[in-house]
């Protein structure tokens, strides 16, 4: 059995979420820099070449973007650690809450959906907790944008739905977003559990890098990213231009009288890290 402090968790999310708001995965700026190189239509070609720039925000010390989004955690836990010195939740958002202040990132949270009243330092995050063999702690932060979050999508197909069903509603919710998730996107879908799981997956499945593939639909996800760079909805939406940079699928086992589909959009600056302790 090994010991982590809780104050040593939240210290690594801190970090984590001034990384993440600072710096581009380094996935996301090749494609976005390669997609810039050979595009020729204007202006979707001056946009590129905006957001690769854009891309370098932290040399001029301010983060990616404006919306430094609401805060995820996906934690794994080993069967083998204790935590001490208090809670895992209580840890990650002392965690946010000094991102947040200290790196002086915007605070977009409000404590009840309903009565709107901010809560003034971007917590409580959505944590997501995995208990996985081992004596160490990984943990992923993404901080998650509105702009593109709103544009997200579920449906519970019938279970006898085809791929081509599937490749429709991806690129259908893609073409009603249209410019507001601020293409060219990322785009998470989550295939199969229940309702409330296939959404997790389509989160999830944004923290995959977009040079890696689903063992076994890598084919789906190929032909999810061709039908979305037909929609003709282009960078920033200007009808030019590539729409997505990738697309990863989770899946999960379903019940027989089922097939839930989920799609998670992200923007351009689809942001997040991760450390072991």
């Amino acid at each position: 059995m090994r010991s982590i402090e809780a104050s040593a968790i939240t210290e690594a999310v801190k970090e984590l979420f001034i990384r993440a708001n600072y710096h581009l995965p380094e996935d996301i700026y090749r494609c976005l820099a390669c997609h810039k190189e050979q595009e020729n239509q204007e202006p979707a070609a001056t946009m590129l070449g905006i957001l690769c720039e854009n891309a370098k925000a932290a040399e001029g010390g301010v983060p990616i973007c404006q919306d430094t989004g609401m805060a995820v955690v996906f934690a794994e836990v080993g069967q083998e650690v204790h935590i001490t010195g208090g809670l895992l939740r209580d840890a990650v958002n002392e965690g946010v809450r000094l991102a947040y202040d200290q790196g002086f990132l915007r605070k977009s949270v409000v404590s009840d959906p309903l009565l709107r009243v901010n809560s003034g330092d971007n917590t409580p995050a959505v944590l997501y907790t995995d208990l996985v063999p081992g004596e160490n702690i990984r943990l992923y932060a993404l901080p998650k944008g509105f702009g593109s979050e709103n544009m997200s999508r579920i449906k519970m197909f019938n279970p006898t739905a085809s791929r081509e069903e599937i490749i429709s509603f991806v690129t259908e919710t893609v073409k009603q977003a249209g410019g507001n998730p601020c293409p060219p996107l990322v785009i998470g879908v989550g295939i199969g559990g229940t309702f409330d799981h296939a959404a997790y997956l389509s989160k999830k499945a944004l923290l995959r890098s977009l040079e890696e593939h689903h063992p076994v639909h890598g084919d789906l996800e190929e032909q999810i990213l061709a039908s979305v760079n037909r929609s003709g909805v282009g960078v920033q939406g200007l009808g030019a231009g590539v729409t997505a940079l990738g697309v990863a699928i989770e899946t999960y086992a379903t019940h027989i009288a089922g097939l839930p589909v989920a799609v998670n959009i992200s923007c351009h600056a689809t942001r997040h890290a991760t450390a072991t302790l």
